[in-house]
């Protein structure tokens, strides 16, 4: 059984295969729709049903509250249609296209951090929105994502940060066999992880491992558009070695008054004689910022520092509208943002 789906505006109709979501049948007919995790935790591709019935046949998606899921919104990467649809979604902002790259530089950027600058063919640049990822398109069908680091007004070069796994089908090749020069294929730009630029609130930030990069992205696109107003960065770690980067953040904490750096250890060895904060990221927030509910929130890397986080925060007032996320979900291969991943 099939299902016709038509989204507005616009009138643009695909089908769903019975079992299909929404998106995974939006993608597979080439219609854009905005998504960023695909697992229902961000909140990307949020929509409003307007007729007919879905279901999710997972766990119900965590990016939805109560009040929105009383108010006809779903999550069209785990929604499933049960009947003709009619959703009101959000189209990409920028158009997502499939770009030759070739590996201008690799350099070690810590002992499981790989940094790759990725180089466009001839003048060609990709528009993307500061904290945006792309996809590696791989043999056999396989997609490995990825976010950008650098700032839309440095696009010369595309930067990743590429975190080690073991065994990892990508990583493995970046770390043991890639070379600089190796052309490769991607795909983007995608998600929905950008700065709301129309806020005068105070923002933080919070990074954990990688997912210091897309933070980078952004604030680096913070300083070179004036947006100035207060902004903390929490940066999560498991111990010194992991805080790559570092001497950077320290610069704008030093150049800038409104801007304030606090790195947090998990784990701090002996040998880092660390005199920082210690403990959980969030936790850290959370005893600075006991009422955050006047700031946006932005939290990206391991899912469950972004949940955490998001728990935590929206206990203490936080709207849920102001809590910004890139959780970097594992992801089954061909299907899924699988950023930071194998």
């Amino acid at each position: 059984m099939t299902y016709r789906i038509t989204l507005v505006p616009g009138d643009r109709q695909f089908s769903a295969e019975e079992g299909e979501t929404i998106l995974d049948a939006a993608i597979r007919a080439g219609v854009p729709m905005a998504y960023g995790c695909r697992s229902g935790t961000c909140g990307s591709c949020k929509a409003r049903l307007l007729e007919g019935e879905v279901d999710y046949p997972h766990e119900p998606p965590t990016a939805l509250t109560e009040q929105e899921r009383g108010a006809d919104y779903i999550l069209a990467c785990q929604a499933v249609p049960r009947s003709d649809l009619v959703v009101e979604a959000i189209t990409p902002r920028q158009q997502v296209r499939v770009y030759p790259v070739r590996i201008e530089h690799m350099e070690p950027l810590a002992h499981d951090v790989m940094g790759l600058w990725l180089k466009l063919p001839g003048d060609k640049r990709m528009q993307f929105l500061a904290g945006q990822y792309i996809e590696f398109l791989l043999e056999g069908g396989r997609a490995r994502a990825f976010s950008l680091a650098n700032p839309p007004h440095a696009d010369s070069l595309l930067e990743l940060h590429i975190r080690y796994y073991p065994g990892g089908y990508f990583s493995e090749k970046v770390f043991h066999e890639l070379k600089e020069k190796a052309v490769l294929r991607i795909r983007g730009p995608l998600g929905d992880f950008v700065l709301d630029e129309e806020s005068d609130r105070p923002r933080i930030l919070i990074a954990g491992g990688t997912g210091f990069a897309p933070v980078k992205g952004i604030i680096e696109h913070i300083l070179a558009e004036g947006l100035h107003r207060p902004t903390w960065l929490y940066r999560g770690v498991r111990a010194r070695r992991d805080l790559y980067l570092h001497e950077l953040a320290l610069g704008w904490a030093r150049e800038h008054n409104w801007f304030h750096y606090v790195p947090v250890l998990s784990e701090p060895a002996a040998e880092d004689r660390w005199e920082g904060r210690t403990g959980l990221v969030h936790e850290a927030v959370v005893q600075d910022f006991p009422d955050p509910s006047g700031h946006d929130i932005y939290a990206a890397g391991p899912p469950v520092m972004v949940h955490s986080a998001r728990e935590a925060l929206l206990a203490l007032g936080l709207p849920v509208e102001r809590f910004h996320c890139d959780p970097f979900e594992f992801s089954k291969d061909a299907r899924g943002k699988v950023t930071g991943t194998g």
